[in-house]
């Protein structure tokens, strides 16, 4: 497809979204359009590729900034921008100016996302009459007893991922095979919605936009953990990242070895577990430091 030099933001990433689609790569067609509607409305219009420039990025960082977006939100719409121009100077359809420079791409550590062992015990006690409120739990626990499995892996999880005691599956996100063992945990949990449609154990995928369906489902479930965590006292906020980061960190407490740790969640390396694991509770430190101090037997 051939472009005129004057094509605007919204319209070559219509084409890319195109594309994408093509090639099943619906999240990043879903990305890419994310980044491009938050640029626009913040410009109050489109805008032609060759009119972007590093003082037009640097006014919608700040923009960003101030609606109260974090440093890796804000990242995220910036990456996702830059690799839309990035393509458009591929093509030969814009000159590169270089309007990413200077912003920042990169991603920080996140704040502390795991709960103690108390809190998740809370949830795995958690009893409610609403439908949706005790399966958003069941699904939390679920996740957390799967070694942090995915919401995604969750939503599109099959019976015949089952066998011989074993639950195996290719995460997501990595393409990573992961083996568990099924254990009663699982079971009791997948056994309350065992019975729907096309084998999934869950019932979230029911019909023919299983994107959307996950989408919906996923916005929902998240509600239901905010107001779960409000019932049962935690004050930290409640998604799938947390019980993910919690199993990696009670783990991490009770001395199971970091390779262990990584393999569990399907890193590719440790050093993306040891994020994980620096927002730990301190409170496991300071139990080390008493544990040392009283060896010493002052």
């Amino acid at each position: 497809m051939k472009f005129k030099s004057c094509i605007t933001l919204s319209n070559y990433t219509s084409h890319l979204v195109t594309q994408l689609q093509f090639y099943n790569r619906m999240r990043t067609a879903e990305t890419y359009t994310a980044a491009t509607k938050s640029l626009i409305n913040f410009l109050c219009g489109d805008i032609p590729l060759n009119q972007i420039e590093r003082t037009t990025i640097a006014s919608y960082e700040l923009y960003l900034r101030h609606k109260g977006l974090s440093i890796n939100t804000i990242s995220f719409y910036i990456r996702n921008l830059r690799a839309i121009y990035n393509h458009a100077v591929d093509e030969g359809i814009t000159i590169d100016t270089q309007p990413f420079r200077r912003s920042y791409t990169g991603t920080s550590i996140t704040t502390k996302r795991a709960i103690t062992s108390s809190a998740i015990r809370k949830i795995a006690n958690f009893q409610s009459e609403n439908a949706q409120l005790q399966r958003a739990a069941d699904l939390f626990m679920f996740s957390f007893y799967a070694q942090g499995m995915a919401f995604v892996d969750i939503a599109t999880l099959r019976w015949r991922n089952i066998s011989n005691g074993y639950l195996k599956y290719n995460r997501h996100k990595t393409g990573q095979t992961i083996v568990i063992e099924w254990n009663n945990q699982l079971e009791n949990i997948a056994r309350k919605y065992s019975g729907y449609i096309d084998d999934y154990i869950f019932p979230i995928i029911k019909g023919r936009n299983p994107r959307r369906e996950y989408l919906s489902a996923s916005h929902a479930t998240n509600l239901s953990l905010k107001k779960i965590a409000s019932l049962v006292g935690i004050t930290s906020r409640l998604t799938f990242y947390v019980a993910r980061h919690s199993w990696a960190s009670i783990a991490y407490t009770i001395q199971i070895p970091v390779p262990t740790i990584s393999r569990a969640l399907g890193h590719n390396n440790e050093a993306t577990t040891r994020i994980y694991l620096a927002s730990l509770d301190n409170s496991a430190v300071d139990l080390a430091n008493r544990l040392v101090l009283e060896s010493l037997s002052f």
